[in-house]
């Protein structure tokens, strides 16, 4: 009987990676800025959701729990090469390029200046803008109040505000977000 119910949990991860890997791997991208530790991280983070599967098929949002393991092992990662590099700075400035396409490079001053914010701060953003997650979603995958999301989504449009000029920056960033190649199906 054991054997059926594996089956079945086993059955059931494996829609549940194909429906969500895509999603989360876009996560971890906009998180850290790393378009190659991407998909170690959604990786990484649906191995820890499939040894804890029972629990997580059973929490009442599985899609939120999942985002919230890829925050969290995108902030472990970001801790990680801070400590590495002693300074954000370095670890920011690696690939900086310019272009004379505009399109490109309202999307590169857009993700220079979300580097620039802090980890809570870029995570509301990222979440609320580029995923177009509702507060309450939000604040399940990151695991804070709504009242935090709202604090920090406004506090980091603010300062993107600030750091890419006052015009029309929420719309920058909702255009630039949308370059990074949106998956299909993903909860809200």
């Amino acid at each position: 009987m054991g054997t059926v119910v594996d089956d079945a949990a086993s059955a059931e991860f494996r829609a549940f990676f194909e429906r969500h890997y895509a999603e989360l791997a876009r996560l971890a991208h906009l998180l850290t800025g790393e378009p190659d530790a991407a998909d170690d991280l959604a990786a990484d983070a649906l191995l820890a959701l499939w040894h804890r599967w029972d629990r997580v098929r059973a929490a009442d949002h599985p899609v939120a729990y999942a985002r919230g393991v890829v925050a969290n092992l995108a902030r472990s990662r970001i801790r990680s090469a801070v400590r590495e590099r002693r300074r954000v700075a370095l670890f920011w400035s690696q690939r900086e390029e310019r272009t004379e396409n505009p399109d490109v490079a309202g999307m590169l001053d857009v993700r220079t200046a979300l580097r620039r914010l802090p980890f809570r701060k870029r995570a509301c953003v990222v979440l609320r803008h580029a995923f177009d997650l509702s507060e309450q979603d939000t604040a399940l995958a990151l695991g804070v109040s709504v009242g935090t999301v709202k604090s920090q989504t406004s506090k980091g449009m603010a300062e993107l505000q600030r750091l890419l000029g006052a015009r029309e920056a929420r719309q920058q960033v909702h255009a630039a977000m949308a370059h990074t190649g949106k998956s299909a199906g993903g909860d809200r």
